[in-house]
């Protein structure tokens, strides 16, 4: 209780997220379903993995504008490796390596060569996806779908103790890890430091170049992880899936408290931002309402979350 009372946003989004239940319930008949929370989760799953890892990424003032062209490039490898004879245990282990590449390609960009993180992970955003959509090409298509082995969708479909999703398995552990993390290592602690004050922390004599290049690395390979298992799930890999994710990302750690200047954040509050965001538009679906007031209701959550981030970064400020 002591932590909320600390934390009066948090407080806010439970409040918002509780609101929301209630009077979806009431509203739609469909909501209060196991299918279509399982739904909800499964939808939001993908963001709150790669935002768990994110989250941390924009605690030292750095983001990574490239996580959807990661996903969907992880996605389209693995399955062109998968139908093409490789194991599925080594497709997805080579994936994951290759995903940590762009990763180290941010790294080396931002935090290495000093290019403005927007610049730099919007360069990796537009190569990643035109290799995703070159391996296409290679594979005869606009997407992979036919000739994919049966253990390719089984990884991404069975559930864990024939219960729970694995993407939603995946989601909580991401979250544990990260909130692990964050409270009780040195990694979390100088990813702070190095948010609140980025010269003090290199006079204090933490890697700093080496913390936001780990983080980077971190990213991408949540990202890959992602794709792969969403890959796997819907059983097609298709290049251009995952455009507008890195919004949906942020949005979900800004919403949650985090400052794009760093130094302030948590994954709970990411967690609880990615939930508000995806319960509102699971109701405004079963509600009915048209996919443009859908898209101009998301841009309006989107133009807010900014301007609240900005009302709390001006009070850090003072």
């Amino acid at each position: 209780m002591r932590f909320l009372h600390a934390d009066p946003q948090k407080v806010v989004l439970i409040g918002i997220l509780a609101a929301l239940i209630v009077g979806l319930t009431f509203a739609s008949p469909h909501f209060l379903s196991v299918t279509n929370f399982t739904n909800v989760l499964l939808k939001v799953a993908v963001i709150v993995i790669i935002a768990s890892a994110a989250n941390l990424l924009m605690v030292t003032g750095n983001f990574d504008l490239s996580v959807g062209s990661v996903l969907a490039f992880s996605g389209i490898l693995h399955a062109y490796m998968s139908k093409h004879g490789v194991a599925i245990e080594l497709s997805i282990l080579i994936t994951l390596i290759v995903a940590m590449g762009w990763g180290g390609l941010n790294a080396l960009t931002v935090s290495v060569i000093g290019i403005n993180p927007v610049i730099a992970t919007v360069g990796t955003l537009f190569i990643a996806r035109g290799f995703a959509l070159l391996i296409a090409r290679w594979d005869g298509g606009a997407n992979i779908m036919l000739g994919l082995p049966r253990d390719f969708v089984d990884f991404g479909r069975d559930p864990v103790f024939g219960l729970i999703p694995l993407a939603i398995v995946v989601m909580v552990a991401a979250v544990g890890t990260f909130i692990f993390i964050e409270k009780k290592t040195a990694l979390g602690r100088k990813a702070y430091a190095i948010g609140a004050n980025l010269k003090s922390a290199k006079l204090s004599g933490i890697n700093t170049v080496g913390i936001v290049s780990l983080l980077y690395v971190l990213v991408a390979l949540f990202a890959g992880l992602s794709g792969v298992l969403q890959t796997s799930r819907v059983g097609l890999a298709a290049p251009t899936v995952g455009k507008g994710l890195e919004f949906d990302v942020i949005v979900a750690i800004i919403l949650g408290g985090t400052s794009m200047l760093g130094g302030v954040g948590s994954t709970f509050g990411m967690l609880l931002g990615a939930l508000v965001v995806g319960f509102t538009a699971n109701g405004m679906v079963l509600l009915g309402i048209p996919f443009y007031f859908q898209t101009i209701a998301y841009g309006g959550i989107l133009i807010g979350t900014l301007l609240l981030s900005r009302k709390f970064d001006a009070k850090a400020a003072a």
